[in-house]
């Protein structure tokens, strides 16, 4: 299997995760770990997997991600797996921030599902649903457990890519 991880990262969490997924990856094959800086469009074709993640900033990807995704030419993942990650402050923290964050929250969600709708829209098939992995405050660190449950959701995307 070939694989890539494309990331951002703010303050290191969401880069740990990127590197957890693609450590749970590299015994299926080649996993390349990249920043979103060093990756050009033409580069994701022709990969069996292709895994996002993103800090969720201003209830949204990066700018760099989100220009990233754009570059893409329309079914430029055609044939691609994909799945799709974020960082993102815990419930509880959202709630005991300000309640009008909860509502905010709601209703513009964190960075993994439009990662997740741009990737297919691209002509990418996803093997997991877009998920989020939590982070303690704005800058971290993450919350205990959150790279073991990373590697374990970045070995059932990869199951669900070798057997489509």
């Amino acid at each position: 299997m070939k694989a890539m991880v494309v990331y951002d990262s703010k303050f290191g969490n969401t880069e740990k995760i990127a590197q957890a997924v693609g450590e749970a990856l590299g015994s299926l094959g080649q996993v390349e770990v990249m920043r979103v800086g060093n990756v050009q469009a033409q580069r994701l074709g022709g990969l069996d997997l292709l895994v996002v993640g993103s800090p969720t900033w201003r209830f949204r990807p990066t700018p760099a991600i989100s220009e990233l995704l754009k570059s893409i030419p329309r079914n430029g993942l055609k044939g691609t797996r994909v799945a799709a990650f974020d960082t993102r402050l815990t419930p509880e923290e959202i709630q005991s921030t300000a309640a009008i964050l909860g509502r905010i929250v709601s209703i513009f969600g964190f960075a993994a599902q439009p990662i997740s709708k741009a990737l297919q829209k691209k002509g990418g098939e996803p093997v997991a649903p877009a998920e989020g992995f939590y982070v303690e405050g704005s800058e971290g660190p993450l919350r205990d457990g959150e790279l073991e449950r990373a590697a374990g959701w970045a070995r059932q995307a990869a199951a669900r890519a070798s057997a489509a």
